[in-house]
């Protein structure tokens, strides 16, 4: 059994600190303003910290491709046609070795700037986690700040072979690349006549699409802006490397490590080893992969192992969106936590609109009980829509519920979204960014979190009462799960066995030192009783002899309630009003 539980708070770093309230569609840095490393202060930090988060990731780190014209640093251009938004999508990386120069009070101090807020992050008590984007990067790489003897990607390829094992691309020989055709909406700059629009975007040969497409001139809701990593896999999807062998799933990482030092690896593998490396040095904590499932597991293995044995507390947490690819991920592939996203998500998501039964969650735990552990849970991240937004719910304490039963259903970290506790609905025409989502590629504010930042005060000065009292709401359910060992113990499902509404869940949390009853009402209007039969197996286990003992509930303040045990059976009852989401606890 496990025995950490781990919280993550997900910021978009060029968004947190902007206090720019004009919010015009398509806007310039000077016309929306952007936020900086340096917003991070000691204040802001510390309440990120006491809201019951053990590391932060600061997402949209890496340099990737921007408008700003930065030359005088040795920056080159990004050509406007080929850069989602106007602030760029943090996903079409430039540079490994070096960071956003928008995040930069003084943009030729960007690394040093990066690295001062990495040391004010662990000494507010929080562990680091950035971004590596393995699947793909921006068409236009240039690395300006290479450690000796690092070339930049493609720049020994063979461009004129579709594949070759070293090549870091994939390339479609005789052609030139073409612009996909943009649908209005998303016209660059929405419609500016920028000067390095006036000459088209060159490219040849045309080199596969992130997303894997091989057209020349790729569909819009192609990932057009970035070209896909070769790992040594074939055009034909055969693998140009050794496969582990099965027994390696039960291996540790140290065994993996040891595999690879013998075998001759593609060179995007070493690259990509070199960079984690690199930050690894810098005092990051962790790494957030994007789209991991993209890439083979063998690489995974290569590079977790090769991580871990620099720091076996390193945090590597990735998107992986095919169930049955979670094992392999996880135990090939060394990788510490994965998005419950298609299972977990998908089915809170589908409770709180009333399209779904709270009788799917038992369903879903169980499924997962091998892997429990690994399976991060949230209800909001920068790809999904907002929980406030219409298009989700349209209101944030809607989410109560969930929000208990994500955080306390099992032993694996939860994550929160910056602005998600204080019910920021994403509503913005940003300009690439479209309403129900806070963008990814706009210069923007984000209106809720800025009454909660109140000028810098970071004190939540703006807030109304009834948001105040959302944040307090979470800080409560996060410090809970931290601070209570049961959430790292065993699981047991109340509902089935209770024939419980369709609406409520209830569940336990114990081990040898605490027993936890966590219950969640999902209606928004209907109070439901309910009357709560706890297994004699359960009672015995902890040891609790016949009796009344108190349970005192420590989320929202209800009501003390009674734990009777009677013939070594336990018996429990409360009142559920709507959306209730509720913790009694028994020592033991």
């Amino acid at each position: 059994m496990y025995n950490k539980k781990h919280s993550i708070y997900q910021v978009f770093t060029r968004l947190f600190g902007n206090q720019n309230t004009q919010n015009t569609p398509w806007g310039t840095i000077e016309q929306n303003g952007v936020g900086k490393f340096s917003d991070f202060t000691n204040k802001a930090l510390a309440e990120i910290r006491e809201l019951g988060i053990t590391h932060i990731w600061y997402t949209g780190v890496p340099h990737h491709a921007v408008i700003n014209d930065y030359k005088h640093i040795g920056i080159s251009d990004d050509h406007p046609s080929v850069v989602k938004g106007r602030a760029g999508s943090p996903y079409a990386v430039k540079d490994y070795y070096s960071v956003n120069p928008d995040l930069a009070d003084n943009p030729a101090q960007r690394l040093q700037e990066f690295e001062a807020l990495i040391k004010r992050s662990h000494d507010n008590g929080l562990n680091v986690i950035i971004d590596i984007v393995p699947n793909h990067i921006a068409r236009n790489y240039q690395g300006l700040n290479n450690p000796e003897g690092v070339r930049d990607f493609g720049d020994q390829d063979d461009t004129t072979v579709e594949y070759h094992r070293n090549n870091n691309f994939y390339y479609i020989r005789d052609s030139t690349f073409e612009l996909p055709e943009i649908e209005p909406a998303f016209i660059p700059l929405g419609g500016e006549q920028h000067p390095n629009l006036a000459s088209p975007f060159l490219e040849s040969p045309a080199k596969w699409t992130g997303n894997g497409s091989r057209l020349s001139k790729p569909n819009f809701d192609d990932w057009y802006e970035t070209v896909k990593i070769n790992y040594g896999v074939r055009p034909d999807g055969s693998k140009d490397f050794p496969e582990l062998p099965d027994d390696y799933a039960m291996r540790d990482h140290l065994a993996h490590y040891n595999f690879w030092q013998h075998v001759d690896v593609p060179d995007s593998w070493i690259k990509f080893r070199d960079i984690a490396l690199y930050w690894l040095e810098k005092g990051v904590d962790g790494f957030r992969y994007d789209m991991a499932e993209m890439v083979p597991v063998e690489f995974w293995s290569y590079l977790n192992s090769s991580i871990k044995v620099k720091n076996q507390d390193a945090f590597l947490m990735a998107e992986v969106y095919q169930p049955h690819l979670y094992r392999d991920y996880i135990r090939l592939g060394k990788m510490d936590y994965l998005y419950d996203k298609v299972d977990l998500y998908d089915g809170l998501k589908a409770i709180m609109q009333g399209k779904a039964s709270t009788a799917i969650i038992p369903e879903i735990q169980h499924q997962m009980m091998d892997i429990e552990h690994h399976m991060m849970h949230f209800l909001d991240n920068h790809d999904e829509q907002r929980i406030a937004s219409p298009e989700f719910v349209g209101n944030p304490y809607i989410a109560k519920p969930a929000m208990l039963v994500s955080t306390l259903l099992s032993s694996s970290p939860t994550m929160i979204y910056f602005g998600q506790e204080v019910g920021e609905p994403g509503a913005e025409n940003a300009g690439f960014g479209q309403p129900s989502r806070t963008s990814i590629f706009d210069y923007i504010g984000v209106p809720q979190h800025q009454k909660w930042m109140n000028g810098g005060k970071f004190d939540g000065g703006q807030l109304s009462y009834d948001e105040k009292q959302l944040r307090l709401f979470y800080q409560r359910v996060m410090t809970f799960a931290l601070n209570h060992s049961s959430m790292t113990g065993d699981y047991q499902d109340l509902h089935k066995s209770n024939q419980l509404s369709d609406s409520v869940y209830a569940f336990l949390r114990f081990n040898n030192e605490e027993l936890v009853i966590a219950a969640a009402n999902f209606s928004q209007s209907m109070t439901d009783n309910i009357e709560l039969k706890i297994a004699a197996e359960v009672i015995q286990e902890l040891g609790i002899t016949d009796g009344s003992y108190p349970l005192k509930e420590h989320i929202e303040g209800a009501q003390q309630q009674t734990l009777y045990v009677e013939n070594g059976v336990g018996y429990f009852s409360a009142e559920l009003n709507p959306l209730a989401a509720f913790a009694w606890v028994l020592a033991i």
